[in-house]
């Protein structure tokens, strides 16, 4: 009988309700009175404003109010800063403009807002759009980070001198200079990842109230991290955190593009405001597309050196970073802390050295999503690496052997001084050769080649850092009605929470899960949250679970040890019982609970958790490819993986977000692609011009786990959501590399799109 403990594995408890259609989303929400936003965008990638006539959409039919720029400056609203406005290893400042809510005198990006409508319909605020008159001036624009660093490029804001945020050097340039002069190998590359769109299920959304008798906006939207988005939200709004409520209801995914503020989550409460009335906002699919935040878009410049026996020496990376329109959110982070965190990823090289910059162009802002930062980095080792195997005659799965930290030097400090506590790469990596079953990849290759296709084998390592930020709290309150309530900081954005937190209270109280109740996604809740970014929520949140849990048994042991008349010292704990030893008195935690509430001395506990390391998932994914030879259309027709998430609370849910991360490193490698004119307009504006995955485009996954205990919390687990990705895509781009390596075909960005592939075949064909 499966129970429901860390290690088992129950089914969502939360799917049922979002199977029958009983999800609350944003717009299910029923408030009264509401009315109803759209923002007029702007169709320039940069241009001056020179004037903005509203009258006559002022005096449409329905429209209640047209907000611009000069409406937010005379309320006294801010534009919204980034999260992190600094180099997190050396502390200095990075060159930005803060992001204004509405366009002030220029515009940086098609999609950037302009003006605000509110009416009393939907359909009266988009027609009031048409009305409103904008005169613009257009400039030049740049849409890529090299042509943005140009002497002559258009500067997008005098804030950022040459459009560069950051521009910086790190690691020993001088011991990998000596380690590439004495280097038997060096084999170099130049890899662009792609700008993608994240595209969750459900778009943003927000909607707005004020109470003026409190003095406090209430804003439901669809977010994984409503405290620190309220935090910035009430900055912008110029009131204290303390005035601003966030409520998330069910979240249809997040994938990072609902990770950071965006312009909208202080522009429909202001608007609220301002008529007295709630006011609600949904993105169309076309506006995700022109103002979610986007992703990648990381142009890197690698070498590798090694040694004669193929033992690496040295890492040197040069990267073009393109941030889009503005600096936003903790993306001074992602470039200063989690692209050079694991470089080298999970192989010993003595020396490395980074040459990173982060540049301005008039491109939707780039925000994050699965893998951050590390993605980049495990690309640029897996495709040196293949690249070294080739140039210099070593076999690939070799290659990597000789050179995966061991085991026994775990714990790791990597040449750039950051630490990895645990993990057996090579085990690891072995397994998945074999899960994989390479012997009979020759056989598939020639059936293949019978039927008029290529067929490449790729594998990767991979590793990511996860943690987030920092803090994370919980309270858990036990109820008169003998349930449980579980309070969290953290957020669900379709993990599975209501289901894998409740098994790590039962496990460590030993109360039913079926008692425990998850409430999470309202700030009022706890005084603060880390939300879901960097998958946390169980590292995090789990192990302020663990540590409450520790409390609420020590806060039992009075109460208990009166009931049963005996000593404290005397007591036993164990699957939600305390026992008195030497006699057969007992009594259950439950009973223990109520017992202390009825006393006026509750057993309920609220815990504050401060993380000292991250957690460090890794794992290995083996790719097939086949390649048609007449069209260049790529298909994933096998995957096998073997992923190390350290204890897994529910193996099946973790099984389910290693699929989800392997589809969405598919769809990145294979399909999808944001791109732009040289005027800086999108040409993938729609799900027509965009393609994501589909199931069609997947094979069945091969998933095993080698699990290796994290000793960096007590459950001893490691995020799990997002590591896989940065596994699959440089496989696939590998598995493609291999499968055209007969045609002389020996560097390729992606997607592997049909066009592309034959792009390649026909230009490297002899």
């Amino acid at each position: 009988m499966i129970q429901a403990v860390i290690g088992d594995t129950p089914r969502r408890r939360e799917d049922q309700r979002f199977l029958t259609g009983l999800g609350a989303y944003l717009d299910d929400l029923a408030v009264e009175g509401l009315a109803h936003a759209a923002i007029l965008r702007s169709p320039h990638a940069h241009a001056i404003i020179a004037r903005i006539d509203a009258a006559a959409a002022r005096a449409a039919p329905g429209v209640l109010a047209v907000l611009t720029s000069a409406e937010a400056r005379a309320d006294g609203l801010g534009p919204l800063h980034p999260t992190v406005e600094t180099n997190l290893q050396t502390g200095e400042r990075l060159a930005f403009l803060p992001q204004p809510l509405l366009a002030e005198g220029k515009v940086r990006h098609v999609g950037e807002p302009v003006a605000l409508v509110v009416a009393t319909s939907r359909a009266a605020a988009l027609d009031a759009l048409d009305l409103l008159e904008v005169e613009y001036e257009a400039l030049p624009a740049v849409t890529t980070a090299r042509a943005a660093r140009a002497p002559d490029a258009p500067r997008l804001a005098e804030e950022v001198p040459g459009n560069t945020c950051l521009d910086w050097r790190w690691g020993d340039h001088g011991a990998v200079a000596a380690a590439f002069a004495r280097a038997a190998h060096r084999v170099s590359l130049r890899l662009h990842s792609q700008r993608i769109v994240t595209s969750p299920m459900e778009p943003r959304g927000v909607i707005g109230a004020w109470d003026a008798a409190a003095g406090r906006y209430t804003v439901h939207l669809s977010s994984q991290n409503i405290h620190a988005n309220r935090d910035q939200v009430a900055r912008a709004l110029g009131v204290p955190p303390a005035a601003v409520r966030f409520i998330a209801p069910d979240v249809g995914g997040g994938f990072g593009a609902k990770n950071f503020a965006y312009a909208e989550y202080a522009l429909i409460p202001w608007a609220a405001r301002r008529l007295g009335r709630p006011v609600k906002w949904i993105a169309t699919r076309s506006e995700t597309f022109l103002s979610d935040h986007q992703a990648r878009d990381h142009l890197a410049e690698a070498e590798l050196a090694l040694d004669a026996e193929g033992r690496f020496l040295a890492l040197r990376v040069t990267s073009d970073a393109n941030l889009g329109a503005y600096l936003i959110g903790g993306m001074a982070g992602v470039h200063t802390s989690q692209y050079v965190h694991l470089q080298g990823t999970v192989y010993a090289i003595p020396a490395i050295a980074l040459h990173v910059r982060a540049v301005l162009t008039n491109t939707v802002p780039v925000g994050v999503t699965r893998s951050p930062g590390f993605a980049e980095t495990i690309g640029i080792m897996e495709r040196l690496i293949d690249a070294a195997a080739r140039q210099g005659g070593f076999d690939r799965a070799a290659l990597r052997q000789r050179n995966f930290t061991p085991a026994a030097a775990m714990p790791m400090t990597n040449a750039l001084g950051f630490s990895v506590d645990s993990g057996t790469f090579r085990e690891t990596f072995d397994m998945a050769l074999a899960l994989a079953d390479l012997p009979g990849f020759s056989a598939r290759r020639a059936a293949s080649q019978a039927r008029g296709r290529l067929r490449g084998l790729g594998f990767a390592c991979h590793i990511k850092g996860t943690g987030g930020a920092p803090r994370e709290n919980v309270e858990i309150r036990f109820e008169a009605d003998g349930t449980v309530a579980l309070l969290t900081g953290t957020q669900a954005i379709g993990q599975g929470h209501e289901t894998t937190f409740p098994q790590v209270l039962a496990d460590r109280l030993g109360i039913p899960h079926a008692a425990i109740r998850l409430r999470q996604g309202d700030t009022d809740l706890l005084p603060l949250g880390g939300g879901h970014g960097s998958s946390r929520a169980t590292y995090m949140g789990g192990s302020a679970i663990w540590r409450a849990a520790e409390e609420i048994v020590a806060k039992g042991r009075q109460v208990a040890a009166a009931a049963l008349g005996g000593e404290e010292a005397r007591l036993r704990f164990a699957d939600g019982i305390f026992t008195l030893a030497g006699s057969n008195r007992s009594i259950g935690l439950l009973e223990v609970a109520a017992l202390a509430r009825r006393a006026g001395t509750p057993l309920d506990t609220y815990h504050l958790w401060t993380r000292e390391q991250m957690t460090f998932p890794n794992g290995t994914h083996v790719v097939e490819v086949e390649i048609d030879r007449e069209t260049g259309a790529a298909a994933l027709v096998r995957h096998a993986a073997v992923d190390d998430y350290g204890v897994l609370v529910n193996p099946r849910i973790a099984s389910g977000q290693a699929h989800g991360a392997a589809a969405q490193g598919a769809g990145q490698a294979l399909l999808e692609q944001a791109v732009h004119d040289a005027a800086g307009q999108p040409l993938a504006g729609s799900f027509l011009d965009y393609a994501l995955p589909r199931a069609g485009d997947l094979p069945g996954f091969t998933l095993a786990f080698n699990p290796s205990r994290c000793t960096t919390n007590p459950l001893g687990v490691k995020g799990a959501g997002e590591a896989a990705l940065g596994g699959i895509v440089p496989a696939i781009e590998n598995a493609i590399l291999d499968a055209l390596a007969p045609l002389g075909v020996t560097g390729f960005d992606g997607p592997a799109t049909p066009c592309r592939i034959w792009q390649a075949m026909r230009g490297a064909a002899p």
